[in-house]
């Protein structure tokens, strides 16, 4: 067995992962409309198996229309779902890499509607189920108190989709109880104004999480994987005048419960949406955003066309800046990594990045949830895995071997590097060409095939020195570079060219 921590084998009660680099749960838009899986989706998960990850979480999966945040993701609402997600998973295990199903519901947190969630006639969004009447924070998405009924009805999609992952041959299901969606609309102090058994004390804005974890168990039993992620301190707090949302000390006390009740690890986040300034950490993607937030006006008209205009205005902008940065940390990591030396970036990536502006990156970015994960960790036993805009292993090590986690999950690095692990595992602590946590992969799923648009990365020759004709040209090769790299999530397609014209 290999010393280093990072590739040793981390063994939870149910499973055991390859290595301690999880895939976190990052969405695309590459499926059907009507949440049927495509051959792109298993593209999509086959780069990232190949690329030597331990285990890979799914991408947002909807239990039920409902709850889905956009049109065109794949979904687990019923049986017929089942072989798609075996086929997933047979191409997963293919590069022995497990895969866990994300169950997850919007809540009031839906991106994009879809047809199927309007009302008769008007084609407006019906307001989406919630533990609240209170619009959603950012886009001021509309919702409506879950009557008891409802809340059961949910608790069983939630049991039903873990059963069909396990009929799938899947590895386990993560409960996307983090970043605003239905589940933190429940447990948050700051969005849960219900004033009966699912609302008020911490006891009972855990109960409709606790009854989804039994009736997975009931359905599934004791020896299939269940992991949960977390938002450790959820802040509920992008508009100043909102209530605060869970501490961190209520976080842990529901970790515990969550431990006492049937689940096999923890995975921590932050924030009471999704994005968060805190999460993921970096910039607002104001670039992208530009041109792909439109397609959220009808969400939410008022609020997301106001947004619209500050995302594209200059004179506008620095207001949104100003309330959105206000949140940003700065803080010290509690571990350090190497030093980056002079040839540890590309130097076709230094003409525009220098090494010593992406250490800033790097000590800026990295690791910001650890000092969270730690806490939970500390007072409970199970594994606790962690996100964070990890990309170095130095660090990685560091954060394992001082009990800060058990294991890390990344999402933007390994979207700039789907190799990022058998580069850990080669030797090198950074990628050549790395993610520079611009964000514009998060803008870019409303519209585009998700993937990297950090033009930076893809300079295929040189430009110092050379004239602006020259620079233009190289530009324009590093652009399409960056398009082509987001498209293989197209190849192989679906049919063999002989089929494609027979």
């Amino acid at each position: 067995m290999t010393s280093d921590i990072i590739f040793q084998p981390l063994e939870w009660r149910n499973l055991t992962v390859k290595n301690r680099i999880f895939r976190s749960s990052i969405s695309g838009r590459w499926d059907n409309y009507d949440g049927s899986g495509t051959q792109a989706r298993i593209n999509w998960e086959e780069q990232f198996a190949q690329g030597g990850v331990g285990a890979i979480i799914s991408s947002y999966t909807p239990i039920h229309i409902e709850g889905r945040i956009v049109p065109n993701a794949a979904m687990i609402d019923s049986d017929d779902r089942i072989p798609f997600w075996k086929k997933v998973g047979e191409t997963v295990h293919q590069h022995d890499c497990k895969f866990i199903l994300q169950l997850s519901h919007s809540g009031r947190q839906r991106d994009i509607d879809g047809v199927e969630n309007t009302v008769p006639d008007s084609f407006k969004p019906t307001p989406a189920l919630s533990a609240t009447t209170l619009s959603e924070q950012i886009h001021g998405f509309r919702c409506r108190q879950m009557t008891q009924t409802e809340i059961q009805q949910t608790v069983q999609r939630f049991a039903d989709g873990a059963h069909r992952a396990r009929e799938a041959g899947l590895d386990g299901v993560e409960l996307h109880s983090s970043h605003g969606y239905l589940i933190t609309q429940f447990l948050s102090s700051g969005i849960n104004i219900r004033n009966d058994d699912y609302g008020g004390s911490l006891e009972n804005r855990y109960r409709f999480l606790q009854e989804i974890v039994q009736a997975i168990r009931q359905t599934v039993g004791d020896d299939f994987h269940l992991q949960a992620k977390i938002s450790a301190v959820d802040y509920n707090n992008v508009l100043p005048w909102e209530r605060k949302g869970n501490t961190l000390s209520e976080s842990i006390q529901v970790c515990q419960w969550l431990e006492r009740d049937g689940v096999d690890a923890l995975h921590i986040s932050r924030g009471s949406t999704f994005p968060h300034p805190l999460l993921p950490a970096g910039p607002f993607p104001f670039k992208i955003a530009t041109s792909t937030y439109d397609t959220m006006i009808s969400s939410a008209p008022w609020r997301t066309l106001l947004n619209y205009f500050l995302f594209r205005s200059p004179l506008l902008q620095p207001f949104f800046k100003c309330i959105w940065n206000r949140l940003e940390r700065h803080w010290q990591p509690p571990v350090k990594g190497d030093r980056l030396s002079s040839d540890s970036l590309s130097h076709l990536m230094q003409e525009h990045i220098s090494t010593h502006e992406f250490q800033a990156l790097l000590a800026r970015y990295q690791g910001t949830v650890m000092e969270d994960a730690q806490a939970i960790k500390e007072q409970v036993n199970i594994p606790v895995i962690c996100t964070g805009g990890f990309q170095q292993a130095s660090f990685i090590r560091q954060a394992i071997e001082k009990g800060f986690c058990d294991g890390v999950t990344l999402a933007r690095p390994l979207v700039a590097n789907k190799d990022l692990a058998h580069q850990f595992q080669a030797g090198n602590d950074i990628p050549e060409r790395p993610c520079t946590y611009c964000n514009q992969c998060l803008g870019s799923y409303l519209e585009y095939p998700l993937g990297c648009y950090e033009r930076r990365r893809y300079y295929q020759r040189s430009i110092t020195g050379a004239d602006k004709a020259e620079q233009d040209k190289a530009a324009r090769e590093a652009h399409d570079a960056m398009i082509q790299d987001a498209m293989r999530v197209y190849s192989p397609p679906p049919f063999s060219p002989a089929e494609q014209t027979a």
